[in-house]
Formats: structure tokens, sequence, C-alpha cells
């Protein structure tokens, strides 16, 4: 836990814009696999990082060590170095960024006790006897339970301070069966935002999950190849989330698009059907905590959502100071960093197309020939919006009734164009808690949204 008294280092602070953060991230990953441990391991890994501002340029130093000595070191490195890059290139004198004086104290630690490693052992094996003593044909069980606490402490030369422990757990089980000898597998995450503790209270409440893990599972073991090609499709709420973050939030960040994003040449322009609308949330949606709640972000702003496309139109980016200051506009707060040791960059929180007011029954029967997409395995997209998902799961639509299942696939696209085809779009909101974002840095992600009907290209065999 990080016990400092940040404020007593403002002194330390030179006369351009300073940011000082002490963090610590915690994580457990505990997996079992076939009913054997294969890893069991926590850690934590904590330091100090200081950033400075000065005529467009940005100075870093980190330390692993949150001694007053480190933290006083870090704070003249960055000061040094930012005058060091001014004396090569400097961006413009006298470039001020715009000022924050959120001040906020968010802490979702658990107030149960803490359990030790051997209990979630056991609690993961007394899981795996049940998939095994009732499900004989799955020929292979993983288990894993991952959690990451991340605590930060924050003060800038705006007077901005911030203190945040926000932990998320998970429970993934990855479940295999054979058809002619070749491995068909399903995977699923459960918990979300909490520790261990908050999220995992009794294995037999996962019971009813594997049995709906299990069901789908073999509908795929008994399945069919999908036809490739341009086909009207269904996309459950996991696939429309991963839609919105991949496809579209990345494209949406400010320095993406001063990087040369397509979404730079279409703001205020019509970029999908008018009854799609995306935000990015930053903690609460309709209110209720979202997957990962950000207050204020590593930049000491407080963070605000995001209208990204409303109706089908572009209407904002996601920015930081820097960006903010670039484009003219208000704040967001989505500068975030992963690690102590990492810069903030601009980041999405918990992104979303919103529900609409269609019946998710009415959606399936309005197909004639398509495909109602369920679960994702990974994806990725480009700058252009050009995307490229994994399907685990989904099935046949045949004259308005599900069909059967289909083995894995692919679907593809670009995104601005595939959203302009979007007819019906679902009243009821999925939110994926489980993402991590790869941007340089990995850092934990919200992604949701409703089941939306569109035209997507399919992958075949």
């Amino acid at each position: 836990m990080i016990d400092k008294d940040i404020s007593l280092y403002s002194s330390a602070f030179s006369k351009d814009y300073t940011e000082l953060r002490i963090q610590e991230n915690r994580s457990v990953n505990i997996t079992l696999l076939n009913g054997d441990v294969i890893s069991n391991d926590s850690s934590a890994k904590s330091g100090v990082s200081s950033r400075t501002f000065k005529d467009g340029n940005w100075g870093f130093s980190s330390n692993p060590n949150i001694s007053d000595d480190a933290v006083q070191s870090v704070i003249k490195s960055s000061t040094d170095n930012v005058k060091f890059l001014n004396k090569r290139h400097s961006k413009g004198c006298g470039i001020i960024l715009p000022e924050s004086m959120a001040d906020y104290q968010f802490d979702y630690s658990s107030s149960k006790d803490k359990n030790n490693q051997k209990y979630w052992i056991e609690y993961l094996k007394s899981l795996d006897d049940y998939i095994v003593n009732k499900y004989p044909k799955i020929s292979s069980r993983t288990l894993v339970f991952s959690a990451l606490d991340m605590e930060k402490n924050l003060l800038t030369a705006d007077g901005a301070t911030s203190f945040s422990m926000t932990p998320r757990s998970h429970l993934i089980i990855i479940l295999t069966a054979e058809k002619n000898s070749e491995p068909i597998r399903l995977m699923e995450a459960h918990g979300g935002l909490g520790q261990l503790q908050d999220n995992f209270d009794n294995p037999e409440k996962y019971f009813s999950e594997i049995d709906k893990q299990v069901k789908y599972l073999m509908d795929k073991v008994n399945g069919v190849h999908a036809e490739a090609g341009k086909k009207e499709v269904i996309l459950d709420g996991d696939l429309a989330g991963i839609l919105a973050h991949e496809a579209i939030g990345h494209t949406t960040e400010a320095d993406l698009v001063l990087g040369g994003s397509v979404a730079g040449d279409h703001i205020n322009n019509q970029v999908a059907s008018s009854l799609v609308s995306l935000v990015d949330f930053a903690n609460t949606y309709k209110g209720d905590i979202c997957p990962v709640p950000v207050y204020v972000d590593d930049e000491g702003v407080k963070s605000e959502d995001v209208t990204i496309i409303e109706n089908g139109v572009l209407k904002s980016f996601m920015h930081n100071k820097d960006s903010s200051r670039h484009f003219e506009t208000n704040l967001t707060g989505n500068a975030r960093a992963f690690s102590f040791s990492d810069e903030p960059l601009i980041r999405m929180r918990n992104t979303a197309i919103l529900p609409g007011k269609s019946k998710l029954e009415e959606m399936i029967s309005s197909v004639e020939d398509g495909y109602y997409l369920i679960k994702t395995g990974n994806g990725q997209a480009d700058s252009t919006s050009e995307f490229m998902f994994a399907v685990s799961m989904g099935y046949e639509i045949k004259n308005g009734k599900l069909g059967r299942a289909i083995y894995d696939t692919t679907i593809s696209g670009v995104a601005f164009d595939m959203l302009k085809t979007v007819s019906m779009v679902s009243d009821e909101m999925k939110w994926e808690s489980a993402g991590m974002c790869g941007k340089k840095q990995p850092i934990p992600v919200g992604m949701g949204g409703p089941a939306i009907k569109c035209e997507i290209n399919m992958g075949g065999r």
C-alpha cells in the first residue's frame, strides 16, 4: 500500500508544469490445467515517476523506489530531461497546457478478509471437479483466477490531487471438446470490478455458468462452417463492444487523429446509421459503475464522458491536456498509464454503443439468411477503421429462426462503412469487463453495447 503524503513534494517542483505519480500494481494469477496447478503467482510492482512540460516537450523520469531521495531525484531528472529536449528541438516557446484542479479520492478496496492463494486453488479445484464429474466428454479444462489492483497517488503543479485504488478480478474458464480428433474450444470470463473476495464468494454460484458454457460448446461441436461473403448478421453485445473499442475508439483518440487517423477527416460528418451513438464513459452508465471507473486521469484531469458518435454523426475525440490545447477543446480526462514507469497516453475507459429500441427476438426474426454472432476471441483494427475480429460462438439464422452453431470464424470490414448498414439496435446493454487494451502499454478497459443488426464480411473455412 502507498502511504506517502505526496503533497509534501510540491515544493520540489520547478517553475514549469510538473506531475508526480506514485503507483503500485499488485497482481495474482493462478492457473489449473486438467486439475493440476501450472501457475501460482503473486507480485507487486511499485515506483514513482515525474513528468515536466515546457515549450511543447515532455521530460519524464521514473524510479522503482519510493524513498524520499528517489522522489526528489525523479522530479529533478524530469526537469533536466525537458531542458535537454528543448535545446535540441523546441516545439514552441511559451506553450501553456490547460489547467485542471481536480481533487478526488476513490478506493474500491474490499471490506472482506483476504483469502490466501491456497484457498483460491481449492476454489478452482471444486469447479474442476464439477466439470469432470458432470461432463466426461470435456477433453481439456483450463481454469484461471486473475486479479489486478492498481493503486495511484497523483499530484500536479496545477494543484490537482487524486488517490485511487481500482481492483479487477476474473475467473476464466476454457473448455475443450473434440470432434474427429480436432479440438473445439470455448472461453468464458466472469467477474470485473472488485477484488477476488468480492467477486467470488462461493464456487457453487458458477456451476450454472459452467452448464451454459458446456451447452454452447456442445452446440459448437455439432456445428458447421460459416459461409464466406457479405452477410446480414446480428452482432451481440460482446462483438458490438469490441467493435466500439477497436475499430472506432482508437481512431478517435486525439493522438492517433494527429497521426493521420481516418476520423480526423470526418468530424461532424455522418459516419454511421442514425441509430448508432457511441460514448466513452468515464465511470458510470445510467447510475451504475462501469467496469473500469476513472474519476481523475493520470494528468489530474476530472474524467468526463465523451460522446464520440451521436445519431450517426462523429462529434468528438478523446483528449489529454496537450491534444485539448491543440484542438482548442474541453478536457476529457483520457490520459492513463498502466505502470509507474509508463507515461500517460490517451486511452479509452469504457467505450460502448448505446442501446436502441428493438427487441433481440424481433431482430432475429427479421433475418432470412444470416448469422447471430455471440462471442469474440480477439481482434485488431487500424487507423483507417478497417478491422478483423475472431468469432468464437455463433449460430445460423434461417427464415427468422436460430439454426446450427458455427465453428470459429472471422468478421471483417471498414467500421465507418459497416456502421452505415446498421438497421436495428437492441434495447439491452451488455458490458465486457475483462478487456485489456494493448496500445503501447497494456491497460484495463471496459467495452459494451447492445446487439446490432448490420451487414458484414464473414470468413468461411
